[in-house]
């Protein structure tokens, strides 16, 4: 007899699919009037405060202790301020498009990473997901090396590849050092809040010019969708969707992300998709497919 589907699940992997594909695309509009640095601010203000009106209305809201604390200093540190914020800054010179098929090698980075501190065993499989991955890679910049002599694009790459490393140590961390939360909501809270307040102390020391009357509403509204999309209804469904199916399953979200991201690109900002960025994305996604691929445990009857 088949089970029937599980629509709570399919709607919250629909959502995280459609959610984390559009927020590079919201990235973009937001950091083409506000500097990055106070889009991220406000992103984690914005997620900070509804947190704590979540946890405030379920009597959860509480001190977690100072090791506690340390550890989401340092996952906030890594994956907030260094990988998101890096990634913002990185987009006022590099395509949304692009950003998110290079923050795709993530999982690549990750067992890269593993594989050195000895968390996993080199296979011929991960060789060959890593040589095709990164092959996706040149295919980017084959006949775009010329661009990276302009200052702010090469600028952009290098605060994207600082990005795409924080999040790699704060995933490897993370795997290396298993920590069953009672409270993740709670975490999360105290992520956001250290982050926010981080961000804005950069926000005021690295902007350029602060001008709060040149922010447009367009950006202002792609902040507010970050904050309650970007940072809580996709991380809110991505959970949901980790209790009922493996993390291996879930990540293979990823690849509609960076088509999402790429194509919402093209139609909203009119970026452009080249052969070789085409070739690039299926080099990329299939080189992270084989580096996670693990066979489903036959069952016994």
């Amino acid at each position: 007899m088949n089970s029937k589907p599980d629509f709570k699940l399919i709607i919250a992997l629909i959502t995280v699919a459609v959610v984390w594909g559009t927020t590079y695309l919201g990235i973009r509009i937001a950091v083409h009037t506000i500097p990055p640095w106070f889009v991220t601010a406000m992103r984690q203000g914005i997620a900070s405060l509804i947190l704590l009106m979540v946890l405030w209305k379920q009597n959860q809201l509480k001190w977690i202790g100072w090791p506690s604390l340390r550890r989401q200093i340092l996952l906030s540190s890594l994956m907030i301020i260094i990988a998101n914020g890096m990634t913002t800054v990185a987009e006022q010179s590099i395509p949304s498009g692009l950003t998110s098929l290079l923050n795709a090698l993530n999982p690549i980075v990750v067992f890269i990473g593993c594989v050195i501190i000895g968390l996993q065993k080199l296979t011929l499989k991960g060789i060959v997901g890593v040589v095709v991955g990164f092959l996706g890679v040149a295919f980017i910049f084959r006949d775009g090396l010329g661009d990276l002599l302009d200052p702010n694009y090469k600028i952009g790459i290098i605060y994207l590849a600082i990005a795409i490393s924080g999040w790699a140590t704060g995933t490897i961390y993370t795997k290396k050092h298993t920590h069953h939360s009672s409270n993740i909501i709670l975490d999360l809270f105290y992520q956001f809040v250290f982050s926010a307040v981080v961000q804005l102390i950069f926000a005021f020391t690295f902007s350029k010019t602060i001008e709060p009357s040149t922010w447009s509403g367009e950006s202002l509204l792609a902040v507010l969708y970050l904050g309650v999309f970007g940072s809580i209804v996709g991380y809110f469904c991505y959970i949901y969707a980790l209790k009922r199916v493996t993390a291996t399953e879930v990540s293979i979200l990823s690849y509609f992300n960076t088509v999402i991201a790429i194509f919402l690109g093209w139609l909203v900002l009119d970026e452009v998709i080249t052969f070789d960025l085409l070739i690039a994305t299926v080099l990329i996604i299939v080189g992270v497919f084989i580096t996670n691929y693990k066979k489903r445990p036959e069952k016994i009857a």
